[in-house]
């Protein structure tokens, strides 16, 4: 498979080409010959990290869900954070056996705990498809005509590649917006199974008050085993699977690492927007991310005013406490760093001089112009329609049963039409995983949770201006002068008669026609029909809104090369890239400087008993006995907990390894310094630091705490 890289490689090597010797970046994997590595650090061929035509370390890293992960053995272990495995280790506990407080140790292969929902996806080949899918696009077509041909095209690419290659996964990325395509190949792995996470009191000790900041102690990591059928190709949990034999797995080295030392990433970064306009990054700062800040925030304080007195309801808040709060206190450090950095201003700075650039050549002007004040008219026409926009974006997720019922009802329709024609989430490719994450989400279902942020979301929706108001709220509430009296009405009946909490009557109405799904005297259903035409319009404005800004970014993208006179790498977009710098500390502020190494000391320091800073009673003895072993640094005295670097990472980096300068595994990435939130945005020398559990302190926790020495055996660091 991997020799179709070659023709990719050519085309990265020559488009994606930044400055040799810049720290920032998240570089393509094949551009890594350009970057001269060696000269940092790297004491590896550049091809013992990614062979298009052999084996190499790229082979060993994969995708875990939202995150990074990494075969640790030749037997389908894997090494990732454990946030990441937060819901396997969520959906085997109970208040009986709660393994999210106690941990959780499969003792045999027989215990390992099957993690529904999750998958491993591992990159076999990728080629460039941009002419391919900007074959689609005519001059003739108008802008929602545009995203829907290249929409379909992506769908058409993407069928033939899953035909050609059976059993894998296709996924095309585009790397600069309306400008690049390129076609992932990937191997998707769907048994996944649990196998040991530390307790809470370690794997998120400081929670989130400790979140987004350093210096940090926290155990981020967990295990997990990947499973294939008996004849090797992926198939779904059976108890007769086996482990899967990965091409290659990553060498640990015990040791660690040092203050000064070399180090980089292969990971799989979520999105990064540094490429986006100033009018982007305002609307942003301005609107959306203090709606969701505020949104977020009371929902988490709902949530754990409830969970107090109930352990049984908090297991089903904790997964999506842990998930607003990582999102809400990220949005809080961004918008502390836009402002610390005038980072709008700056924008308008640089886009004032691109404009004087354009003006400044006839030929330029006629072609470039108007291309700036055409990306800020989008922006000021989406600020006009910010309130129902953020309602319409958020209503739906606000409730699981109207999720579910709209869904449904969608399904319904999608299902009828040609595979090509449906959205993406009813192909026949993705139908079983959107019926699996309906059934999944079920089980953090809370209704009198579920009601409240409902009834919250329902208000704001019935209180938009007169100019933004959505037909169905307006039904729903009638002429009433008091809206909540008669939205609670409306969520009484409601909750009260609906059967879309149900796995069973959800399986029953995916295989029912539209006219039977209206027929249900369902009241989510029937909201969820009344919303129906408002959404549709909606993906048609969005539509029209992306192929402008498709068309529009793309020679944004052609004329900043000539102004800037070089080429740059593409914003993140969750697929393979390294990442490289040295364990760093850096002066948060004025007259301060952080160290880039914790210990155990900082452990006693910080516990409280009680959470989050509640590391277990036996880590405190291991501690007071100075029980390191091998894993003591012998400078510090002590086993190192957490290190911190200034590689480039944003979200999706979680669970990515960090690997010294012989490609050993030396950390496991999990998180940025508060002041490096903003690395979606820009990145700095000065201020962008990433953070990660040591990994002494890892095979310490698993060996001392967690009495699994076993693992440790299986990934050569003991003796058998």
């Amino acid at each position: 498979m991997m020799h179709k890289l070659l023709s990719f490689v050519l085309f990265i090597l020559l488009v994606f080409v930044t400055a040799v010797g810049a720290d920032e970046g998240m570089y393509p994997i094949s551009e890594i010959q350009k970057l001269d590595l060696k000269a940092k650090g790297l004491q590896l061929e550049p091809l013992e990290i990614f062979n298009p035509d052999g084996v190499s370390l790229v082979d060993a890293i994969c995708k875990v869900d939202g995150g990074t992960g990494s075969f640790v053995s030749a037997e389908g272990l894997i090494l990732t954070n454990h946030h990441i495995a937060f819901g396997a280790v969520q959906a085997a506990s109970t208040p009986e056996h709660d393994y999210l407080k106690v941990g959780f140790l499969a003792k045999s292969r027989a215990e390992e705990y099957p993690a529904k929902g999750f998958t491993v996806r591992i990159t076999e080949s990728y080629r460039d498809v941009s002419a391919e899918v900007l074959s689609a696009v005519t001059d003739q077509m108008d802008l929602a005509e545009r995203s829907k041909a290249i929409e379909k095209k992506i769908k058409e690419i993407i069928t033939e590649a899953e035909r050609a290659n059976p059993g894998k996964r296709a996924e095309v990325a585009e790397m600069f917006i309306g400008k690049s395509y390129v076609l992932f190949l990937y191997t998707y792995l769907k048994d996944i199974r649990l196998v040991y996470a530390p307790p809470r009191g370690i794997g998120n000790f400081g929670g989130e008050e400790d979140n987004w900041t350093w210096p940090r102690h926290t155990g981020d990591f967990s295990f997990l085993r990947a499973y294939v059928a008996p004849d090797g190709p992926p198939a779904d949990y059976s108890p007769n699977n086996v482990p899967y034999r990965p091409k290659n797995y990553l060498k640990i080295a015990p040791e660690g690492v040092n203050e000064g030392d070399f180090v980089f990433i292969l990971g799989y970064p979520g999105r990064t927007y540094r490429h986006q306009t100033s009018f982007y990054l305002a609307y942003e700062q301005e609107i959306r991310m203090p709606y969701v800040v505020q949104w977020y925030q009371w929902q988490i304080e709902l949530m754990q005013r409830l969970s107090r007195e109930d352990r049984a309801i908090a297991l089903k808040h904790d997964g999506r406490i842990k998930s607003l709060a990582n999102v809400e206190k990220n949005y809080r450090g961004k918008l502390i760093g836009l402002r610390r950095l005038n980072l709008v201003e700056k924008k308008r700075a640089e886009e004032r001089e691109l404009q004087r650039f354009i003006e400044a050549d006839s030929a330029r002007a006629a072609k470039y112009g108007n291309l700036l004040r055409e990306i800020e008219t989008i922006y000021q026409q989406m600020r006009r329609q910010a309130d129902r926009e953020l309602v319409l974006t958020y209503l739906l997720r606000s409730s699981t049963p109207l999720n579910n019922a709209y869904t449904i009802y969608e399904a319904s329709i999608e299902r009828q039409k040609k595979d090509l024609e449906r959205a993406s989430a009813y192909m026949d490719r993705n139908f079983d995983r959107t019926k699996e994450r309906l059934f999944l989400n079920l089980r953090e279902y809370y209704e009198p949770t579920d009601r409240a942020v409902f009834k919250a979301m329902l208000l704001r929706a019935a209180q938009l201006p007169a100019d933004q108001q959505i037909p169905a709220i307006q039904k729903l509430i009638g002429k009433k002068n008091n809206l909540e009296q008669a939205i609670d009405r409306f969520l009484e009946k409601a909750y009260q008669r609906t059967r879309m909490i149900d796995e069973k009557s959800l399986a029953d109405c995916f295989q029912r026609l539209p006219e039977e799904i209206k027929k249900m005297n369902d009241p989510f259903i029937g909201l969820a029909m009344e919303l129906y035409p408002t959404y549709k319009e909606r993906e048609e404005q969005s539509r029209a809104r992306q192929g402008a800004i498709d068309k529009l970014y793309a020679q944004l993208i052609d004329v900043k090369k000539d102004f800037l006179a070089k080429d740059f790498i593409p914003d993140a977009n969750g697929t393979l890239r390294l990442t490289y710098g040295y364990i760093r500390g850096y002066s948060p502020r004025d007259a301060i400087y952080a160290a880039p190494i914790t210990t155990t000391a900082g452990i006693l320091e910080k516990t409280t008993g009680e959470e989050p800073f509640d590391a277990p009673q036996k880590l405190i003895d291991l501690i007071h006995a100075q029980d390191f072993g091998r894993f003591k640094h012998p400078k510090l005295n002590s086993v190192p907990v957490a290190i911190l670097y200034n590689m480039d990472t944003t979200g999706g980096n979680s669970g990515s390894p960090v690997l010294n300068a012989r490609g050993e595994l030396v950390g496991l990435n999990f998180d940025r310094a508060f002041e490096a939130t903003i690395n979606d945005y820009a990145w700095s020398e000065a201020y962008s630091r990433s953070i990660a559990v040591d990994i002494r302190y890892v095979l310490w926790i698993t060996e001392k705490v967690g009495e699994a020495e076993y693992l440790l055996r299986e990934m050569h660091v003991m003796e058998k």
